[in-house]
Parts: structure tokens; sequence; C-alpha cells
């Protein structure tokens, strides 16, 4: 059976995005290149695994993507192109992937994901995307995934599924004990399930451990940052950040992901660069900017990175990366806050002139 061209995803949930792409790249292995173009898949030497690579809408797509979408050769490598949150694409950036869609390589399989909520059934797909000739062609090909996450029902689903993937079992009444405690957010309950899974050493889940079923919801990263910063960082954040020790890394990189997207808007805003944010956002954010400064927000990236290079070079554990990046950002807010305090008092570098940086940044990386 012949893989899709390229895929479009639509739906708010991220990892039901992910589970899909899962399936598809798994019933679709990867083919040789001597096919071409046209037969997309007919080819009968098929390599071990799709490279996948991902790619963000919230920032311009790197040359490495359009590099990987149009190169074909013997030697290329078969690589999934997941680009997340596609929906925040400019609208010349989506004309120019439409244009090479129309020419597809055997090598690369696209995948757009848009994240974003349904009306009335429907998703709100921007309207510059929803009038693009490759989604037509997609609609027609049967190439679109639409989903609207989850709701009661698809819990309970979820639920019974992720668990059995795990080898769990209910009890009478637990599994309407479990999904009543649980969010409509699949990331959240395949994190509360790993748990229960090491809670039943039997394998089988009782209604009493639907207790130990401790969601928060998702962390507002502007306003967590927004907290340090003025030395109130709320307990039910790091909470959330710290509390779920059995699930590994399975927070920490999604939680590095959202501090470096915000980092970076932040840069964006001390830079003066255009940033389309709501009228009711700007002006905090812009304020958060200038008491950061550069030096503070490089050296965010400084601890994110850090964090992350310590668990893929096997140095520190998720655990001891997720603690030393807590220490490190409230050494930075504190530092950032005092400072700020200095400036305000009376006869304390009124010159004019810019404040030095509390410290040097360590090590900037583009």
């Amino acid at each position: 059976m012949t893989r899709p061209g390229f895929t479009i995803c639509i739906c708010p949930d991220a990892r039901l995005t992910r589970d899909r792409i899962d399936a598809l790249l798994a019933a679709h292995p990867p083919v040789a290149a001597e096919a071409g173009a046209g037969s997309m898949g007919l080819a009968p030497a098929a390599a071990p695994e799709w490279d996948r690579q991902a790619f963000w809408g919230d920032e311009p797509l790197p040359p490495a993507f359009w590099e990987h979408l149009t190169l074909q050769g013997l030697f290329a490598t078969p690589r999934a192109l997941v680009v997340r949150n596609a929906q925040n694409l400019p609208a010349e950036t989506w004309k120019r992937i439409s244009a090479a869609l129309a020419r597809p390589n055997p090598l690369a399989w696209p995948f757009l994901c848009l994240e974003v909520g349904f009306d009335k059934g429907q998703p709100k797909v921007p309207a510059h995307i929803a009038k693009l000739r490759c989604l037509d062609f997609a609609e027609s090909k049967k190439w679109i995934w639409r989903s609207p996450g989850l709701d009661e029902r698809g819990v309970a689903t979820f639920v019974r599924q992720h668990a059995a993937s795990q080898g769990l079992r209910f009890a009478p009444g637990a599994l309407e004990a479990v999904c009543a405690a649980l969010p409509p957010d699949a990331t959240a309950i395949a994190t509360e399930l790993e748990k229960l899974s090491l809670a039943a050493g039997d394998g089988e889940v009782t209604a009493a451990m639907a207790a130990l079923v401790d969601h928060a919801a998702d962390i507002d990263i502007f306003s967590f940052m927004r907290a340090l910063q003025a030395g109130n960082a709320p307990m039910t954040v790091w909470r959330q950040v710290l509390r779920d020790r059995l699930g590994g890394d399975s927070m920490l990189f999604p939680f590095l992901g959202m501090l470096l997207r915000e980092t970076r808007i932040l840069w964006q805003l001390l830079a003066g660069e255009p940033v389309r944010l709501p009228p009711s956002v700007l002006p905090p954010k812009q304020q958060l900017a200038r008491q950061l400064g550069h030096a503070g927000l490089a050296r965010i990236w400084d601890l994110a990175l850090e964090a992350e290079m310590g668990i893929k070079s096997g140095e520190r554990s998720p655990e001891q990366a997720m603690e030393m990046l807590v220490a490190g950002l409230f050494t930075l807010f504190a530092r950032s806050r005092r400072a700020a305090q200095g400036a305000a008092r009376p006869g304390v570098h009124q010159s004019g002139r810019p404040r030095p940086p509390a410290y040097a940044p360590g090590g900037h990386r583009n």
C-alpha cells in the first residue's frame, strides 16, 4: 500500500497527534529512492526506519527543512518532517510549502500539524491555509487526519487502550473512578497511567488507586516566569514540574520547550522585532524582557541547554537536570529582581547608562 505524499494532522492534542504519526510511520516503512517521486512507495528495497525531524511553526523554518523536503539521491536518508504548530507559519511560508508538496519527494514525508481548537465540530484553520491547493489535494486523497481531542467518552477509550498496551486491567468501578480524576489531555493521561502501572504490582488497578492521580493544569510559562521575577513562584507550579519522579523525563523536555519558546519571544521583544501577541499580553511581556535584559535571557538559554545536554550525554539523570535548572532559574530571577529594585531607588544608576549585567552569560549559544 502506497503511503501518503504528505499528511496534515489537525488536532489540539499533541499526544494524539504523535500517536497518529507513530501509527502511520509504522504502517509505511521507508523505501529506496529508485522508485522515483511519482511512484510514492512502490520500490521493494526498504530502509530500517524513518529519521524523524521536528520543526516548529513559531519560528522561521531553517534551511535544513527545505533541504530535507526536496533533497533526493541514492544515499539520502528517508526523513519524516514533523512541523509542530504549523498554523503559526506565515502565509508566504505556507505558499512555499504548498508549491514544494506539488513535487513530492519519495524520501521525505512531511507531517504538517495544525494544533488548533474546534468550534461546532470544525477545526479553526486560518483562512490563508484553508484555501491552499495542497489542502484541497490532501482532502481528495484522504491525507488529512482530524480530531477535536478527547471528550468524556474519548478519555475512557484512551484509558482502556493505553492501559491494555501496558498490561493493566481494572477492578470493578476502577475505570470510572480513574477517568473521573483525569483531564481530557492525552499526555497527562499517559503519565498518570504510568504511575498506576507501577502502583499496581499485579497489574490490576483498583478504585482506591484513583487517589494517586495527581494532575495539575498545564503550566502557563509566562505567568510562571513573572511569578519568579516577583519572588513569588507558586508552589503549585513547582509541584507540577517536580512531582512526577516516576515519569522520568516526561515532564522535563516539554517544560524546556515551553521555556525556550517563551524566552525567544522575550528576546524578540527586547530587540524591537515585531511579535504577534494579544494587546493584553504585549505590555507585561515587554516589561519582563526589559527587566531580564539580554544577559538574563541568554542565561535562560544556557540553563535549558545545560539541562538537555546533561541528560542526553548521560552525565545527569532527568531528576538531577531538573533540580539544577530550578536552582539556576531561582538564582537568575533573584539577581534580576534585586537589580530592578536597586535601579528604582533614588540616586542609583540615574545617569542613563545601561546597568551592567549581574553575571556573565556563560557561553551563549545561538
